[in-house]
């Protein structure tokens, strides 16, 4: 069998074993640049997963959906949204445990489908992370101006500016800087409280599940009040026709492209490969123990809000605080808000250690400038974007308001999502002969099934979100062709193998 030529320009491929000994002897990047440090194990690995994951969805979205879509169905909403999430889970867990690495997606795409593709998950990232930090941090200034009753000029999104959204991205930010570890502990220690208290909200509320609230368990079909148009409605209602309903399966599964919202953030596990003691072990178990534990809490905590409260009568903005008043256990609200606040502050910190490894690895191939991804001698980790990361958020979260901007980190995910589904069956196919600790079994049927279900989940999701993403990757271009492109390091080492 002949060799392929090799890919030139935007199309060259890095070649996984140039990926692997970059990170273990590139002296010239260590010594002006520093390394990051392998300080994590599957348990952290795990508290980062679902430190991430459990937040808004489960404590807003639950409400809004089960009230204007699903019903009680929106258990089974939650359950499509984690299988579609466990097809994608499966693939990163290939990918991590294969190609151990910051980065993730982007280093993976680098690795089977070439250069600009690499740049576009990358920049795509970019957009999942800080987006999704700033909506997060708004909200949990929201959450706690409720618990404390705080001036809502200063705290709400009546605030001109957001000064709890500051100073949360302020404070989580020097956490993020001071050191991996550090930040583990922190996340580890939210985690406990806000399982603890989903797992209480499912014990507690267990006892007062009646069945009359849970039928009919999906409700029947109808059409979505008022209708959708112009730049709201659905991707595939304006390519289709495919008019939304509320309720009724259709609705189940309307809802399950919402309640995706609530799932993302686990494949910020893939980024801290280069942080892992042992990744091809470790990474497989945090990404897929994440998945596991977040779908469980997720169905149980639906089950109990519906099965206590009629849908029609849910309160969207605090829909488990609103279950319990409805049976007279006001006194658990107080607790349940104060979960969502842990829930919300490690979220927000996740996010902001993702991005930080995301852009360390782009600025160590070149495309972007490469002192981002300088590494503090002390700390260990990637300040310089880590910096960036901290001050951009601050100004989205503190100035503007981004509720309409909410699905972009959505179709941010599930974009990312199809990009490593279909690198799964690339990379066996051009790399066959590559060690792989963890598999996906029924490979090619799998990954195609994962990209297909999240490219149909996009289809969901509304013309301006779409148009707003066409934008930002356009942005995005300019950048690649004007910099990275030019600059890039595999471009510069001459004879390099690009398979």
């Amino acid at each position: 069998m002949s060799e392929k030529p090799p890919r030139t320009g935007a199309l060259r491929i890095k070649p996984v074993e140039d990926i692997l000994a970059q990170q273990a002897d590139d002296a010239d990047f260590a010594q002006e640049h520093g390394t990051l440090r392998k300080n994590l194990g599957a348990k952290d690995l795990m508290g980062f997963g679902v430190g991430i994951v459990i937040g808004t969805g489960i404590f807003t979205l639950t409400g809004i959906e089960a009230k204007n879509h699903a019903g009680p169905g929106i258990v089974l909403s939650f359950v499509v949204a984690g299988v579609v999430s466990l097809l994608a889970a499966l693939c990163y867990a290939e990918m991590a445990s294969t190609v151990p690495t910051a980065g993730s997606a982007y280093t993976y795409a680098y690795a089977t489908i070439g250069e600009v593709f690499a740049w576009i998950i990358g920049w795509d990232l970019i957009l999942e992370f800080a987006l999704g930090a700033a909506v997060v941090a708004r909200g949990w200034s929201g959450y706690l101006a409720n618990l404390f009753d705080l001036p809502p000029a200063l705290f709400t999104e009546k605030a001109p500016v957001n000064i709890g959204a500051i100073l949360i991205t302020v404070v989580l930010g020097t956490v993020a800087l001071v050191g991996v570890k550090e930040s583990a502990r922190v996340t580890n220690v939210l985690v406990v409280i806000k399982v603890v208290v989903c797992i209480f909200v499912i014990v507690l509320g267990a006892f007062f599940v009646r069945g009359a609230n849970l039928t009919p368990f999906i409700p029947a079909s109808r059409p979505v009040e008022g209708g959708t148009s112009g730049l709201t409605q659905p991707l595939s209602q304006a390519l289709f026709g495919i008019q939304p309903t509320a309720f009724g399966f259709a609705g189940v599964l309307t809802a399950a492209a919402v309640v995706f919202f609530a799932y993302t953030g686990f494949e910020a596990v893939a980024n801290m490969g280069e942080e892992t003691r042992n990744p091809k072990k470790d990474l497989p178990i945090g990404l897929l123990g994440t998945l596991a534990l977040c779908t469980v809490l997720y169905v149980g905590v639906s089950f109990v809000v519906t099965g206590m409260q009629r849908y029609s009568q849910i309160n969207e903005s605090s829909p488990i605080a609103s279950a319990f008043d409805s049976v007279g256990m006001g006194w658990a609200s107080a607790l349940i808000s104060i979960a969502a606040v842990c829930g919300l502050t490690s979220v927000i910190l996740v996010d902001i250690i993702a991005m930080g490894r995301i852009g360390f690895a782009m600025g160590r191939d070149h495309l972007l400038p490469p002192s981002v991804a300088a590494i503090h001698p002390k700390w260990g980790t990637p300040w310089k974007i880590t910096l960036g990361t901290i001050v951009l958020v601050a100004i989205l979260g503190g100035l503007v308001p981004l509720k309409t901007l909410a699905d972009m980190v959505s179709i941010g995910t599930l974009f990312a999502f199809v990009v490593v589904s279909l690198a799964v069956p690339i990379m066996r196919r051009t790399r066959p002969e590559m060690e792989r600790p963890f598999t996906v079994p029924f490979s090619p049927v799998v990954p195609v099934l994962s990209a297909l279900a999240c490219v149909y989940l996009m289809t969901n999701l509304s013309l301006e979100t779409w148009l707003r993403f066409v934008v930002w990757m356009a942005i995005g271009f300019v950048i690649y062709f004007g910099y990275g492109k030019r600059n890039a390091r595999l471009g510069q080492k001459k004879g390099a193998s690009t398979r």
